[in-house]
């Protein structure tokens, strides 16, 4: 543990004017407040505190987040309250050290709903003072550094978090090189294995090549000194996250892999940016789409810098950064460079970004949205987003994250304008929705009286904003139809218990679920929010059958004669809680169709052979089956997930077959064995949601005749 004369020479260097004083009182206290308290590794506590305060003295950031990260555990863990904090540095430090207890207090990792809640609070936390989450990133990032001496779930747990939300939070802000170790302390616990062989080839690769970061470092700078430039060149390897990302997104093996080294080159002038390009671009070929300006369009937290790709010694690829010295400092430190010291004096850097208009600008879409999960789904869409930069038909320009589209253009513009838009020009060129914008085009959106979005436009979009816009006029356009299918569900519910689903019924149900109306309940249960067990249990709790008393499958079927069997159609599967008819067969017995089975149209002409059945009233096991037609996203993983979460639902999958396979997309059709006509609507709900899903429907075949389509009597 460094001693508190130490940690005051560390902000020395960059604030000789720095309060010692106040500093070492804060030293002293923490120390007091954490006397006998041992973290996982067998340390003293107080060891942690200091090593935070360590590193935000690397970010030379001012006396009162040094003193807050020395304290930022006392309210929580210690007999310290804010009274006496605040008593003893102040109201603004107080404030701050209970901003990071609230924050440390938020459970991050938990479910999803919960998560975006917490989300919310988190940028909340933002909005007051920045500082606070700046603190809580180097409180992260020193616990991930220690993590081993953790429980290994705790680790996961831990590991998980941090690559989900402060990770990408610090990239955001600008902290490039918090987000790169972050995730890469993240990806050894998560993925030790691949770390490790990617690691194992590089020092195998530098083994057979040699030095190449030192031979191109070389090369640059004779470049530059050719074209009388005064710069500082740095060259490194990209750490084994960053390189790992690059393998599974391009789907490439290591030895195929070609931008692997990066290379920064340091300048005086923001001129000598451009000549720095220049002289680069005439030594090595550049590689074509990989040149951004991010110097005459910065990002939004103040990032700027020139990046090129060119092919250097081998044909091998190199990132190349070039910047001005004041461009480095905020890209090092991001929006924390409005609070650094240089010589004693707060930073006057002309790039540095004022936090509060960050904050406001990112989380400006985001108000008024109340569906968690589309919020949540936003914030991390916008978390790990690049940008580009176009231009609308005025000059005015429009920045979006990497791989927008038009659609994502018009939504940025005004919601209204998204809403109504049918089609788009990129420079004066009509071009399909689904176009990628580029750096520096203009773009002209079309619109129509009427218009509404579509649902395809959820695959063609990107950003977040854009994303929630959609799904809430989707919602308000499906709702007729989530109506009429919860009716119907609801129908089936209520005969369950011998039950009518009247409106007097269900108005007496929203009233118990404190919903606005009876067609709220009908359009929750169309859509899948309420269940229809739920509904009938609002209002007749005594009714709802027990789970232990479970139908015979023998004796499902209400209706047969005295000995006669039955067995489901296979073209139709009907299911528990759906209207049915048998029709018989001599020495077969009945087959039960679905009562919109479009085979018993062959049977119009024969009505002494149909039957009016219906289902036994009660709880059925998961043993009737019905097909799933699902497409789903060829990435790692995926079907995988899509297995958890149908067995998550309580169903069993019997068998799978595919259909069609893309390079993109797989098509399967996944029979599971369900219980009733809600359970399948509650599964097809929840797979809907899945983000690799993009469609599912229940699928039903036409069998050569009705003898044949039935099922095996086991699953009667």
């Amino acid at each position: 543990m460094i001693s508190a004369d130490d940690l005051i020479a560390l902000v020395r260097n960059y604030n000789p004017k720095t309060n010692e004083a106040l500093i070492r009182a804060a030293y002293k206290f923490g120390g007091e407040m954490h006397e006998g308290q041992m973290r996982h590794s067998g340390e003293p506590y107080f060891t942690h505190p200091v090593a935070v305060a360590a590193i935000l003295t690397e970010q030379q950031l001012d006396d009162a987040t040094i003193i807050t990260a020395l304290l930022h555990d006392t309210i929580e863990d210690t007999k310290a309250n804010y009274s006496i904090v605040s008593d003893m540095f102040g109201e603004e430090i107080a404030k701050l050290v209970d901003g990071v207890t609230k924050l440390t207090n938020l459970q991050l990792s938990s479910v999803e709903t919960k998560q975006a809640e917490n989300f919310r609070k988190l940028f909340m936390a933002m909005s007051k003072d920045m500082r606070v989450i700046l603190v809580k990133l180097a409180d992260r990032l020193h616990n991930m550094r220690t993590i081993r001496s953790m429980r290994a779930e705790k680790q996961m747990q831990k590991a998980r978090e941090t690559m989900d939300i402060f990770a990408p939070l610090a990239g955001r802000m600008g902290m490039q090189w918090m987000r790169e170790e972050l995730e890469d302390l993240a990806f050894k616990v998560l993925n030790p294995e691949a770390r490790s062989s990617i690691i194992r080839r590089f020092i195998t690769m530098q083994r057979e090549t040699g030095d190449v970061i030192q031979r191109i470092t070389g090369d640059m700078r004779h470049e530059l000194v050719k074209a009388k430039i005064g710069a500082e060149v740095f060259g490194r390897a990209k750490k084994p996250y960053s390189i790992w990302r690059k393998m599974q997104e391009k789907d490439q093996s290591f030895s195929r892999l070609s931008d692997i080294y990066g290379f920064r080159v340091i300048t005086g002038t923001e001129e000598d940016c451009y000549r720095t390009l220049g002289a680069i671009h005439q030594r090595w070929r550049a590689v074509p789409g990989r040149f951004k300006d991010y110097i005459s369009q910065p990002k939004t937290n103040g990032y700027r810098s020139i990046h090129t790709t060119v092919s250097g010694r081998d044909g091998k690829r190199v990132e190349v950064q070039i910047r001005t010295h004041q461009m480095h400092d905020v890209a090092e430190t991001g929006v924390a460079a409005h609070w650094s010291y240089r010589d004693g004096v707060r930073g006057q850097n002309p790039f540095a970004v004022d936090p509060a208009k960050w904050i406001a600008q990112l989380t400006e879409q985001f108000d008024g949205e109340d569906d968690h999960e589309d919020f949540l789904e936003a914030v991390k869409l916008e978390m790990y987003s690049d940008q580009v930069f176009c231009f609308t038909p005025k000059g005015e320009v429009v920045k979006l994250p990497r791989g927008a589209t038009p659609i994502d253009f018009a939504y940025a513009i005004h919601t209204r304008i998204g809403n109504a838009c049918v089609g788009a020009k990129i420079d004066n060129m009509r071009v399909p929705l689904w176009t990628r914008v580029k750096n520096g085009q203009s773009v002209d959106i079309i619109t129509a009286e009427g218009q509404t979005p579509q649902t395809t436009w959820l695959d063609i979009a990107t950003t977040g904003k854009a994303k929630t816009a959609i799904r809430r006029s989707l919602r308000e356009a499906d709702r007729d139809r989530f109506i009429t299918l919860g009716r119907e569900l609801a129908r089936s519910a209520f005969a369950h218990v011998r039950k009518k689903a009247t409106d007097k019924a269900l108005e007496a149900a929203a009233k118990q679920l404190r919903l606005g109306s009876a067609d709220e309940v009908l359009a929750r249960l169309g859509s899948a929010e309420l269940t229809g067990r739920e509904v009938v249990q609002a209002i007749y709790p005594d009714l709802q059958p027990k789970p232990g008393n479970v139908v015979d499958a023998r004796r499902a079927v209400i209706g047969l004669l005295p000995g006669q069997k039955f067995q489901r159609a296979t073209c139709c599967q009907p299911l528990p809680g759906e209207r049915i008819v048998g029709i018989t067969f001599r020495g077969e017995g009945v087959v039960v169709h679905a009562i919109d089975c479009v085979r018993l149209v062959e049977y119009d002409n024969q009505p002494d052979r149909w039957l009016d059945l219906h289902w036994h009233e009660g709880s059925h096991a998961a043993v009737y089956g019905a097909t799933l037609d699902v497409t789903i996203g060829n990435d790692a993983g995926v079907l995988g997930r899509i297995c958890t979460l149908i067995g998550e639902s309580r169903a069993n999958i019997s068998d799978l077959e595919f259909m069609d396979r893309k390079p993109d997309f797989y098509r399967l059709l996944i029979y599971v064995e369900l219980r009733d006509a809600e359970h399948l609507h509650t599964l097809v709900g929840a797979l809907a949601a899945e983000s690799d899903v993009a469609a599912i429907e229940r699928y039903r075949q036409s069998a050569p005749n009705a003898a044949q389509a039935a099922t095996a009597p086991r699953t009667a």
